[in-house]
């Protein structure tokens, strides 16, 4: 009985790409000084997507290194890619430029890895790491440009990107689509109070309840200085409610916490769901005028949108 291999290795590829081999057999059998990795790289370099990237990689060495599977993670990006179907016998390789770390990447199959197999593919991973270091900070540029720099939530225009594109599932799936819009209760008076670093405190403490309360499913963001939304997929307006109405509780039962003392705070919040052929603005408008008619009837509190 063959016992499974497990092997994992730290790959540098900074240091190592002084050390791969001048003479490489990828893709199509050939075996040219220096043609091999430069083919790869050649196919690498025609994306800037994470997963199209780690897909062309895979199918790249199938021909020289046979797998069953190959993936690729993220944790700190929150990245995950897989091809095929994992098998017994691994290889992890946690990826590094210098001081940069890239994520880890597994390759599978059924039958244990030959040495000279590990080591070309240790030398395939130094020209893999330059095009994913690229792909990883295209990423990361496209997501800052989606989120809120204060909070990590999305921003207004990603939250109307995703207003749009979730009206259109639930309307194709026929489920129910429910949008919450809270705001923090006499704000201004905190930061004419307290300070606008304050103010900054309590959005981030806000967002932070936020988090805590909703599911993983639900579109969170800050569209406003101390608005936010939450858009919720297959869900009524009741259960859109309850969410509300638990944040409003947990934020009432959790005060900023500041280097000075506590800074107490509510919030109000207007609840919709959407109607059959309903447009995204009027959508939006009548959670607006629910959660101003929650501001009128005295704040802290949720209103349903009629």
């Amino acid at each position: 009985m063959v016992m499974p291999e497990q092997l994992q290795v730290d790959v540098d590829a900074a240091s190592a790409a002084t050390k791969a081999a001048g003479s490489v057999t990828v893709g199509d059998g050939s075996r040219e000084s220096g043609s091999g990795p430069a083919d790869l790289l050649a196919r690498l370099q025609t994306t800037l997507d994470v997963g199209q990237l780690v897909r062309i990689f895979a199918a790249s060495i199938q021909p020289v290194i046979p797998h069953a599977s190959l993936s690729y993670g993220n944790l700190i990006q929150e990245i995950a890619v897989e091809t095929g179907k994992p098998q017994t016998h691994s290889c992890t390789y946690r990826l590094a430029l210098g001081d940069e770390a890239l994520g880890h990447l597994v390759v599978t199959r059924a039958t244990p890895f030959r040495r000279e197999e590990t080591v070309l593919f240790e030398n395939l991973l130094v020209t893999l790491a330059f095009p994913l270091r690229n792909a990883l900070m295209y990423q990361r540029a496209l997501q800052s440009a989606l989120r809120d720099p204060l909070t990590g939530l999305y921003n207004r225009s990603a939250m109307d990107s995703a207003l749009s594109r979730e009206i259109l599932l639930a309307r194709r799936n026929n489920t129910p689509l429910s949008l919450i819009i809270l705001d923090i209760d006499n704000f201004k008076d905190i930061n004419d109070s307290y300070g606008h670093a304050t103010g900054d405190a309590v959005i981030k403490t806000l967002s932070n309840r936020l988090i805590d309360c909703a599911r993983k499913s639900d579109i969170l963001s800050r569209f406003g200085g101390e608005e936010f939304s939450i858009l919720m997929n297959s869900t009524d307006q009741y259960g859109a409610r309850l969410l509300a109405e638990r944040i409003c509780l947990a934020v009432r039962a959790t005060p900023c916490q500041m280097a000075g003392g506590s800074i107490r705070f509510t919030v109000s919040a207007g609840v919709a769901m959407l109607r059959v052929q309903e447009s995204e603005r009027h959508f939006f408008e009548r959670a607006d005028a629910a959660l101003y008619e929650a501001k009128r009837s005295g704040r802290d509190r949720v209103c349903l949108a009629p």
